[in-house]
């Protein structure tokens, strides 16, 4: 089976500021903000939804093909992609625009001033799904709001099941537009935050919207997940970690997770712990996109975690 991702490639420009923001803002000048910080820790990583999830399908020894608009700065993203026998047919260059690019700077007590330019994203809409022959499941993830809708359309006019996956991106859409990606998608998933959203923005409950896709998948964040099928409500324990590095790209990895269950036919309790550990080797490492390991590896580790094979 091939998945089809449809979402953002970006590069993540992350700085550390070895002090404190709140030691050089000052509340009552708010109002006319003008402080610089200087960021002697800085590192260049490749990211991006479409990026993150592609990758960690890769690991898992599934194919995924990522569908993407990038932008005239992308040659080294290209080389590592490459490198890793990633297929990047479906990978659109803009000319006159960026790849889009995400300025993060934390402080030392994990709080977090970021800047995003979505260059070349905002051209998503320029891929069309039906580009891609043989594909027989897709993830509709962050991408360009035009494009997220489209793919969507696409994927469903094709009779492609596929995974809505809003995440950052969901605060763009309204009522309307959620309840056409419910309509359209087979499965939905959002961590608990985007939960809340989805549901003030639709009306409907988790419930609600579980009965209209084959499944809802929630995540918890260190508590793991829970999954909506069927009228059924199944909890998955969080994979344990030996200690925690990097939150950013967890997501991804449990999409990816989400991705190679669905593909390979597994039950949703199975699925979802593959996912979660997926999530866990990934916050074990700095960056989206520097974990490795084998099959063989995983496999052990899963079994360590949850206690019986897959």
């Amino acid at each position: 089976m091939t998945a089809l991702i449809c979402g953002s490639y970006a590069f993540d420009q992350i700085m550390v500021f070895p002090d404190k923001f709140k030691n050089h803002i000052l509340p009552e000048k708010v109002h006319m903000l003008n402080v610089s910080f200087l960021v002697p820790e800085m590192r260049r990583e490749f990211g991006g939804t479409a990026g993150n999830i592609v990758y960690n399908l890769k690991l898992l020894g599934e194919n995924g093909w990522p569908m993407a608009t990038i932008g005239s700065d992308f040659g080294p993203y290209m080389k590592w992609s490459e490198k890793h026998g990633i297929v990047t047919t479906f990978l659109r260059e803009v000319d006159d625009q960026f790849t889009a690019q995400a300025f993060i700077t934390t402080d030392m007590d994990d709080n977090q001033i970021t800047a995003f330019h979505p260059g070349a994203m905002n051209w998503a809409h320029l891929n069309r799904v039906d580009d891609a022959k043989g594909v027989s499941i897709g993830i509709v993830s962050p991408d360009g709001r035009e494009g997220m809708i489209e793919h969507a359309t696409q994927l469903a006019e094709a009779d492609i099941p596929f995974i809505f996956d809003p995440g950052q991106g969901l605060p763009m859409f309204g009522k309307e537009d959620l309840l056409q990606f419910i309509k359209q998608a087979t499965y939905v998933t959002v961590n608990d935050y985007e939960s809340a959203l989805m549901q003030e923005r639709t009306g409907l409950s988790v419930a609600e919207i579980a009965t209209q896709v084959d499944a809802m998948v929630v995540t918890l964040g260190g508590k793991g997940s829970v999954i909506y099928t069927e009228g059924h409500r199944i909890d998955i324990a969080p994979a344990p970690i030996q200690h925690a590095a990097d939150p950013t790209g967890c997501g991804d990895a449990f999409r990816a997770g989400l991705l190679y269950g669905l593909m390979n036919k597994l039950e949703w309790k199975e699925t979802g712990q593959i996912a979660s550990l997926m999530g866990a080797i990934k916050i074990e490492e700095h960056g989206t996109q520097n974990h490795h390991f084998t099959m063989k590896a995983f496999k052990e580790r899963y079994q360590q975690a949850y206690g019986e094979e897959f």
